[in-house]
């Protein structure tokens, strides 16, 4: 199924009899295996509206994301949140989709100080699994009454209703970038370096732990400001740090957004979301490679194949999600973090009001 408009998207999903396996770009296809007929959102294509002097951008689901983000280069802009690329930590083909980065709330390292994916989304057009056209948000930000369904979107995996057109707040590209990088530290002292770092007045935007134990701190803004700001920093911060610019600064980032570490490794790879202050402890327990960014509230963890790490760790204060791992791991591990009974019926209510066929995505966050 290939709609090119929104017309054909709402009628096939009034018709649909069997459930539907939403795609965009397929590159971000992780949960639980589940049965369907695909319905792809490629057809769906193009930025409907760019104003750079407002930094607003609006572009249908299927849209490319290189798409946009070569047409936000061209104008100095660029989306606030930094998008994970998944490509080459899941072995996949395929073009990331606008549509899919925002069903999976993609946000990279900069999310410490800019948002997550869901927080630049200020309006969303999706077909619900009746066949309904939606519209929440519109191209300004602005107080929500009822449900916000443009957070709501985000994050839902096409399990509520399939996109059709996002809107997005933007930001200008600072004119440079500086990185600081440590020594190898434990995760305890790479932490408490961390969290000093992000608690300083110099606009630290990133702050992550590589898997070799080395911390990369990130500021951006005016060339005459990071100067000073990176040696406030340093002076800050105490002990010897390596100074990366420009392309090498942002290759560096790229490979902590994109998780390159583990691309091509054999294993599992789990995200865990904890407080930044749990972090050491919950590495001990796992005892595998860790890639921690976010100041430690997000962790990347290699594991062996078919191992339960959520079942491991025992009671968490966080989510643990199985982002890659064999079909047959994914049919017995539910990727997602089980919810508590009270959180899991309300999502259950919601997808019995926006879906009350379950033809969409079906099983996927079971």
């Amino acid at each position: 199924m290939n709609p090119t408009s929104e017309d054909e998207l709402s009628d096939i999903l009034r018709a649909a009899s069997v459930p539907v396996v939403v795609r965009g770009g397929g590159t971000r296809m992780i949960g639980k295996p589940g049965p369907g007929e695909v319905l792809s959102t490629a057809g769906l294509s193009g930025v409907t509206l760019y104003e750079p002097g407002a930094l607003t951008l609006v572009a249908r689901a299927g849209t490319p994301l290189l798409e946009v983000e070569d047409a936000l280069a061209k104008e100095g802009q660029r989306l606030p949140f930094e998008p994970v690329d998944m490509r080459a930590l899941l072995g996949r083909e395929g073009v990331p989709s606008v549509g899919g980065m925002v069903a999976a709330n993609a946000s990279g390292p900069r999310r410490v100080q800019a948002g997550a994916c869901r927080d630049s989304l200020i309006g969303v057009r999706f077909v619900d699994g009746a066949g309904t056209v939606i519209k929440n948000g519109g191209r300004v930000m602005k107080n929500v009454t009822g449900y916000d369904l443009v957070k709501l979107m985000a994050g839902s995996w096409g399990t509520l209703g399939v996109l059709s057109e996002c809107s997005f707040k933007l930001l200008p590209v600072p004119e440079a970038e500086a990185t600081l990088l440590s020594a190898e530290m434990t995760p305890e002292a790479a932490v408490e370096v961390m969290s000093r770092a992000l608690g300083t007045p110099f606009e630290v935007n990133g702050a992550a732990r590589s898997i070799d134990g080395r911390v990369a701190l990130r500021i951006e803004g005016f060339a005459e400001q990071i100067r000073y700001r990176r040696a406030a920093l340093m002076e800050a911060l105490g002990g010897e740090w390596e100074l990366l610019e420009r392309d090498a600064s942002r290759e560096l980032w790229r490979e902590i957004r994109d998780v390159t570490a583990f691309a091509g490794r054999e294993g599992d790879v789990w995200r865990v979301s904890v407080r930044p202050s749990d972090a050491p402890a919950l590495v001990a327990r796992a005892d595998c490679p860790v890639q921690m960014d976010w100041g430690g509230g997000l962790l990347w963890l290699l594991c062996e194949e078919g191992r339960d790490l959520r079942g491991d760790l025992g009671a968490l204060n966080g989510h643990a999600t199985l982002i890659r791992g064999a079909e047959a791991t994914r049919a017995r591990l539910p990727a997602f973090q089980p919810e508590p009974a009270p959180v899991a019926a309300i999502a259950a209510g919601l997808r019995r009001q926006f879906d009350p066929r379950g033809v969409l995505n079906a099983g996927m966050m079971g």
